[in-house]
């Protein structure tokens, strides 16, 4: 879950799709409209569109212009934007509408290795308030090198909790799903956050640093919200809970070599480090928790460092990786990373209105252990009497994706609706997930693509071979 951003499809998903129907490495703005997309060219109605950007900020303009949306030599003027009325507003929507509209009308925040991206190339984007880089250079490509040698993914909009004291385990017991009591010093556990309902609040990483402190890695865009949860609920508790989020910088290097990479850097024996545990020590000279996690299914570590350090350690590790054919990594390639690996995505697989139930996450629920915890009344029950619906994965059969909030069909009629869907490029052909009422599970599933029924074919996650 490390690295988990919710909704992140929404910000490049569109022209993954739309990439995925021209064919690798195009770009919606020189290369041709699909059809279906419009009629033809409405020079008013594009250069009002572009007027409104401007009239918000020329900033954002200067951002979408530069954006991956938009090839960089392309010109944003009344004059040349001339685009289809419909191609534009799916531009639009692509960029992900209301993700757009906050960065078009608010600051963006950065990460400490936000020049470090920037200077590299990095393609920056809107995603949960911050400025982060979709891509450097081919999503796909930086997928492939991810799973073939290693990718470095900058993850630093990720936020961090910090709760002690001597009922911090009583306390995390009560609002997580997992069970909190069985772990040693030095172990991850991965866990759920739920409602009263049985919904999920947030997915996070649970680190044990000590008898009586714990750290909490939270999703970006759910941070705050965390953090008004975990305080409205320690009443009663001896703790302290605090947003460390400030305190580090997150990177991520995933990949066949990555190991070979980080062994290179320190003096810790990874050999020793198993998945799912972290160790304190240096990198490079520099000071780095080491988590044996990741979010790609691949072998690979997340390391924690403080801001003022994250960019000597990004070069370091940049500078020892690169003849092993480590490649700079965004936000692109790690959502299609993750789920072919089959790993859930906040706002999709799971919500405040899908269940660890529907989600099959119950393994991550100790219905059995003590005390109770919030939501395990509804789960105890749901899980008991069965789930209206589930989430399924699924293939296509063909490049052709099935879209986010796209309706599931059974003989014509809807069961259900698409939840994730973006192009493998290790299957070569589309990929996603989908909610569905649990009857319709095992029947034939479809979906309408302009008017054409396309078959979806259950498979059961992972998509490939992982090893972590």
């Amino acid at each position: 879950m490390l690295g988990s951003k919710p909704c992140i499809a929404s910000s490049f998903e569109g022209q993954e799709r739309l990439n995925a129907q021209l064919g690798a490495g195009s770009n919606v703005a020189t290369r041709s409209i699909p059809r279906g997309m419009g009629s033809r060219p409405n020079p008013f109605v594009t250069s009002c569109a572009f007027w409104w950007l401007k009239k918000f900020s020329t900033d954002a303009a200067s951002r979408w212009a530069g954006s991956p949306y938009l090839s960089n030599s392309y010109q944003l003027t009344s004059s040349s934007f001339n685009l289809k009325p419909s191609a534009l507003i799916h531009l639009l929507l692509a960029m992900g509408g209301r993700a757009f509209l906050h960065g078009a009308m608010s600051e963006l925040r950065r990460t400490p290795l936000y020049e470090f991206n920037a200077s590299r190339g990095g393609r920056m984007v809107d995603f949960a308030g911050w400025e982060m880089p979709v891509q450097f250079a081919s999503i796909v490509d930086e997928h492939k090198a991810t799973r073939s040698a290693a990718g470095l993914f900058d993850v630093s909009h990720m936020g961090e909790a910090l709760v002690t004291g001597p009922e911090a385990v009583a306390y995390l017991d009560s609002v997580l799903t997992n069970d909190i009591s069985k772990m040693t010093t030095g172990r991850v556990v991965y866990s759920l956050m739920c409602y009263d309902s049985g919904g999920v609040v947030d997915d996070l990483l649970v680190y044990r640093k000590g008898e009586s402190e714990f750290l909490l890695c939270l999703n970006a865009s759910n941070t705050g919200k965390d953090m008004e949860w975990l305080q409205a609920h320690r009443a009663g508790f001896d703790v302290d809970i605090s947003d460390v989020s400030d305190r580090y910088a997150l990177l991520a290097l995933q990949g066949p070599v990555a190991l070979k990479i980080l062994g290179a850097l320190t003096d810790l024996d990874l050999s020793d480090l198993k998945y799912y545990w972290f160790a304190e020590t240096q990198v490079a000279g520099i000071d780095c928790l080491i988590s044996r996690t990741g979010y790609t299914g691949e072998s690979g570590v997340e390391l924690f460092v403080a801001p003022e350090n994250a960019t000597a350690l990004a070069e370091a590790v940049l500078e020892e990786g690169e003849p092993l054919g480590l490649v700079l990594a965004g936000l692109g390639a790690r959502d299609s990373l993750r789920l072919e690996a089959g790993y859930s995505l906040y706002g999709h697989e799971i919500d405040q209105d899908i269940s660890p139930v529907q989600a099959n996450l119950m393994w991550t629920v100790k219905l059995n252990k003590e005390p109770d915890f919030i939501g395990k009344k509804a789960l105890t029950m749901e899980n008991a009497n069965g789930p209206a619906k589930r989430i399924v994965f699924f293939k296509t059969g063909s490049r052709r994706i099935a879209r986010s909030g796209t309706e599931v069909l059974v003989e014509g009629s809807p069961v259900g609706r698409v939840v994730s869907g973006t192009f493998s490029p290790q299957l070569n052909e589309a990929i996603g997930s989908a909610l569905v009422n649990s009857d319709a599970q095992l029947e034939e599933l479809s979906v309408d693509m302009r008017g054409k029924s396309v078959r979806l074919f259950a498979t059961k996650p992972p998509f490939i071979e992982l090893n972590p």
